[in-house]
């Protein structure tokens, strides 16, 4: 009997924290994916390249902000990520969420697992593994806190840690600088896109927003274990704050992997699925995944903002209709997210099965 895929997170162990901590000879085989690590190439290290950088000071200044407008835009219809230097987003607030965030996982393992995933059927948010495709399937090298943090009647506070003491102010103070600067961004967005209605900025207001705090522990065996399995973000604009330097993220590029080598107090920003559905494939989300380090654990706070237009659909924005044929299928964000949970397990993209698929027709 074929045993049903499921999205699903596992509980972290004793045993995963023993050999996170580096208590291990060799790799136990749900963690060893050397085939897909290597799948394809990463680009060489002599080679020149440069993830987009978009300056948010400049954005705002009215003698630059044409000009780095069209950085944004180019960021985002090609490469789907970039690096937001002068982001604004208050150094003090930020600084308390990665000291609560560090020591969240410097945590003994049975406190941490106060807040551990539920199981099954409860929902995917509380400490633990990453997502997993199947009952049994390969485990990331990595431990996360996923909760809802916006808005404020969804939270589950059962899951929001007490310890540290801090952590629960500092995250909801850190919740509202990230949709502040979520809106700023999307306005810059829709000025690129020439959303005049601002119809792009209005299907992000009062959405929900998600959190993901990540540790990737040191793995000496390198090559053998993944962070993150590839994958596209499957809902809107996606927000990183990097705690440390430690690198680790790659991005899919013309079918070869690109490091992400952080700039000094950048946060790093990614174009999600809903996003590229809203814009009607304008801006680009695309596979990234993160290849942990041999030497230096790797501790990132992500945060997800969701968006829909009128009645939680997730369709292209009428306006940009107006001169463009569709190029996605509207879909209710309900079934759109049914859909992701579908699709995941058998490594699909859900985004993919709602293209519509034109005609070329030359005259």
């Amino acid at each position: 009997m074929e045993v049903e895929k499921i999205v699903n997170r596992d509980e972290i162990t004793d045993a995963a924290m023993s050999m996170f901590a580096g208590n291990y000879i060799d790799i136990p085989e749900s963690y060893i994916r050397t085939d897909e690590v290597i799948a394809d190439e990463v680009i060489g290290k002599d080679e020149a390249y440069e993830l987009p950088v978009v300056d948010m000071a400049r954005l705002f200044d009215p003698d630059f902000s044409a000009m780095e407008i069209q950085k944004l835009g180019y960021a985002c219809r090609q490469w789907g990520f970039f690096q937001l230097t002068n982001h604004g987003v208050d150094e003090v607030v930020a600084q308390l969420i990665k000291d609560n965030t560090v020591e969240f996982f410097s945590l003994p393992l049975d406190v941490k697992n106060r807040v551990a995933v539920l199981g099954k059927g409860a929902g995917l948010e509380g400490y633990g593994h990453h997502y997993s495709r199947a009952p049994g399937d390969k485990k990331d090298w990595a431990e996360s806190l996923i909760l809802i943090t916006q808005p404020v009647h969804e939270r589950n506070m059962k899951l929001w840690p007490t310890s540290p003491p801090t952590f629960r102010d500092a995250l909801a103070t850190y919740a509202v600088e990230m949709t502040k600067l979520a809106r700023r961004l999307l306005c810059f967005m829709a000025a690129d896109l020439g959303d005049e209605e601002g119809e792009l900025v209005e299907a992000f207001t009062g959405k929900r927003q998600s959190m993901a705090m990540h540790y990737y522990p040191p793995c000496r065996h390198e090559g053998k274990v993944l962070g993150i399995t590839p994958h596209t973000d499957g809902l809107g604009l996606t927000l990183l704050l990097h705690v440390d330097d430690t690198p680790g993220l790659q991005i899919k590029k013309d079918g070869r992997w690109y490091p992400v080598r952080p700039l000094p107090g950048a946060m790093l920003v990614n174009i999600g699925d809903v996003l590229d559905i809203l814009t009607n494939g304008a801006y680009k989300s695309v596979k990234h995944r993160v290849i942990p380090d041999a030497q230096r654990g790797r501790t990132t706070v992500v945060f997800v903002e969701e968006g829909t237009v009128e009645e939680g659909m997730v369709t292209p924005l009428p306006g940009l209709l107006k001169e463009q044929e569709p190029r996605y299928k509207s879909i209710h964000l309900d079934d759109y997210i049914k859909g992701i949970l579908k699709a995941v397990p058998e490594g699909i993209r859900f985004a993919n099965t709602l293209k519509i698929q034109h005609d070329d027709v030359s005259t």
